[in-house]
């Protein structure tokens, strides 16, 4: 498959800072009181957030920042992690080997079924749900645990810009509730669809799960992909460009689990959700979104986080399907 470095884009340019600044001042006033949803229980260490946080941020591909509400709030990245691990891994070992490891199909079930495996003869479907995600984490390099992991918190920090801490409550009350998971490795393993142990790999993806950001890290992370792989605040080239938008294409199509057919459709623009609340919408050659509040819908995204994400969208000139002559 052909991976040249594309040498334009088909998106145009964000409005003016006034005109962003608006945007996001009518999302938060908005949807700041909107109590819809709830927090999610599963995970003793995240259900105790106060369910009336709400942040959102912007960047740009210019590296300008916008910001309201709880945005420099802290919370693990949970679920958000899989799409720069994917990154991470591609840029490492290359698009084909991953692809042979990972697909890149929705499944159109819940994000941790055991279903999505055995459809398909043990071959996961994406990197974006619980079974895909674990494979990508097993393919981060190194001879020890600790040198994988190295790898995959230096590489997370890249993409934020600064260094990311594990939140060690989180990442020990998920450890303890991890025998699903721990399930789904061994049945990778079974089929030869995982490299190293199994339990050391969910070992570290549940540690990436449980890694501190804020809602303008999303944004940074998310922008880093919408440039080509280039982090506008530190100038590093994080991933090459044609992995920046092999991650973004994945995102696309599955980066809101069952719901992501419905996310195009009514937002338009590629995205990824995660337990603990937050949202990161990645707009290519634009910049990105990312969103922090904890009330969670049934499919686990966040309520206000997808409402202010469309009203960007759609005041932004975010959605990639939308055209105007």
């Amino acid at each position: 498959m052909s991976h040249d470095t594309p040498t334009t884009v088909s998106t145009g340019s964000l409005p003016g800072h006034d005109d962003v600044e608006a945007a996001l001042d009518a999302a938060y006033e908005r949807f700041r009181d909107l109590d819809d949803g709830v927090v999610v229980e599963d995970v003793p260490a995240l259900a105790d957030a106060d369910p009336d946080l709400f942040g959102v941020a912007l960047v740009d591909t210019a590296g300008a920042e916008h910001v309201r509400g709880d945005a420099r709030h802290r919370f693990t990245i949970q679920s958000i992690s899989k799409a720069f691990v994917y990154a991470l891994v591609c840029q490492e070992i290359g698009h084909d080997a991953v692809l042979e490891r990972v697909g890149v199909d929705n499944t159109g079930v819940p994000f941790d079924s055991v279903l999505a495996i055995e459809h398909d003869e043990g071959h996961p479907m994406n990197p974006m749900v619980n079974a895909g995600a674990i494979a990508a984490t097993g393919l981060a390099p190194g001879e020890s645990r600790a040198e994988r992991w190295d790898f995959l918190v230096r590489g997370l920090s890249r993409f934020a810009g600064r260094d990311l801490a594990v939140d060690d409550a989180v990442y020990r009350s998920e450890s303890q509730a991890n025998q699903r998971n721990e399930g789904l490795a061994l049945l990778l393993e079974g089929h030869g669809r995982l490299s190293g142990d199994a339990l050391g790999v969910v070992d570290a993806y549940t540690r990436q799960c449980s890694l501190l950001v804020d809602a303008r890290d999303l944004a940074v992370m998310g922008v880093t992909l919408a440039n080509g792989g280039v982090n506008p605040l530190t100038r590093e080239q994080v991933v090459d460009a044609p992995i920046a938008r092999d991650t973004v294409s994945v995102l696309t199509s599955t980066g809101m689990y069952e719901r992501s057919g419905e996310w195009l459709f009514e937002v338009g623009v590629p995205a990824k959700s995660g337990i603990s609340g937050g949202i990161v919408m990645v707009s290519p050659g634009k910049g990105a979104v990312g969103t922090f509040s904890p009330r969670l819908d049934d499919a686990g995204n966040s309520v206000r986080g997808r409402r202010a994400c469309s009203h960007l969208a759609r005041s932004l000139g975010l959605d990639l399907f939308a055209s105007r002559p």
